[in-house]
């Protein structure tokens, strides 16, 4: 499902070139569910964005199903991952003036299929089917991180992306969010790619990747 061959990734600071991630090679396959855990600026956050497309390899291929979309346009990019991929942020990133309907039916706007319907169905199984009307403001955190889990799974997935989704929550909130993508993920064909500091939660993952001076090595759970 996901494939990086050979790819380096460096960011500028000023004059200096700082190597992230040097020559990584990796496959994670369909339906997975794979840990990445790596000291804090080890490049973990930067490696799922380079799978999501969301930034582009110094040098390398990234392939999803056998594309390399490294290659692909802007809208082509966007189009993936608005029909085939799904992020779920730490800091939930659910837009302050919408309700949690609204920002749930986003990424459905954007595929030009708006509807209540999926939205309120997403909005239920996470518990929250009494909080549509509700903007960001008044929500809890962990309501705030389930309205971001609906959004990402309204559109039906094929790969889902958590940068540390429950690195913002008390640990029993954080306990119930991490339960939400992991039933997401368990008996489906979803594969799902988590980032996290927490042990505890790699060890619950089929595979652990662990970042370290620009390298991916797999360590066992």
């Amino acid at each position: 499902m996901i494939e990086l061959k050979n790819v380096s990734k460096s960011y500028r600071q000023g004059t200096e070139v700082i190597s992230v991630l040097s020559n990584v090679n990796l496959i994670i396959n369909e339906g997975e569910r794979v840990a990445i855990i790596g000291a804090s600026g080890s490049g973990k956050s930067t490696l799922i964005s380079l799978m999501s497309g969301m930034d582009k390899p110094d040098s390398g291929e990234v392939c999803i199903a056998g594309k390399d979309i490294s290659l692909l346009s802007e809208s082509q990019i966007a189009e993936l991952r608005n029909k085939e991929i799904a992020i779920i942020f730490q800091s939930f990133e659910l837009v302050p003036s919408f309700s949690a309907l609204e920002n749930v039916m986003l990424p459905l706007d954007i595929r030009k299929t708006p509807s209540k319907v999926p939205a309120k169905k997403a909005l239920e199984e996470v518990g929250l089917s009494h909080r549509l009307e509700h903007l960001p403001s008044m929500l809890s955190g962990g309501e705030e991180q389930r309205v971001a889990i609906a959004r990402a799974l309204v559109q039906g997935p094929k790969i889902l992306f958590a940068d540390e989704p429950t690195g913002n929550l008390d640990r029993a909130t954080g306990a119930q969010v991490l339960s939400l993508i992991e039933k997401a993920s368990v008996g489906t064909s979803r594969t799902l790619v988590i980032i996290t500091h927490d042990r505890e939660i790699a060890q619950g993952m089929d595979r652990i990747l662990e970042i370290k001076d620009g390298q991916v090595t797999e360590i066992t759970p």
